[in-house]
């Protein structure tokens, strides 16, 4: 299936403000409303690491995320964008407090875009959590 760059970036650009809104607030939806029903994603660590299928997995993590950072979590820069037909990767760095102790990050998620929805998640990360 051939898509539209454009609309991916688009579809990518609107599934990210809502991910770092809900990073920030711990308000999900408007993320979750954006992704397929056979949506996956994958997390480097801890009790979602691995492969992860299903909405309703996704937002077991997204609570999970947001009871780790009670306080939220501040996008700090975007420091790159990256593009092709299906997949839009943003490089990003952001900081909040992690089970209460200080945390800055160096993070890239990939978003894979099925028509005009989110249907595939990939986070990498690797800082030490006190330095960028």
């Amino acid at each position: 299936m051939t898509q539209d760059p454009a609309n991916t970036l688009k579809v990518a650009h609107q599934a990210f403000d809502y991910f770092t809104s809900g990073l920030a607030t711990g308000e999900w939806q408007a993320f979750l409303d954006m992704l397929t029903e056979d949506f996956t994603f994958w997390f480097p660590m801890g009790k979602f690491h691995g492969l992860n299928e299903g909405k309703e997995r996704a937002q077991e993590f997204l609570q999970y995320v947001s009871e780790s950072f009670s306080s939220g979590i501040t996008l700090t820069s975007v420091d790159r964008v990256t593009s092709n037909e299906t997949t839009v990767v943003f490089e990003f760095r952001d900081e909040g407090l992690l089970l209460g102790q200080p945390y800055k990050n160096r993070v890239a998620v990939s978003f894979d875009v099925c028509g005009n929805k989110i249907c595939s998640y990939r986070e990498y990360f690797g800082s030490d959590g006190k330095s960028y």
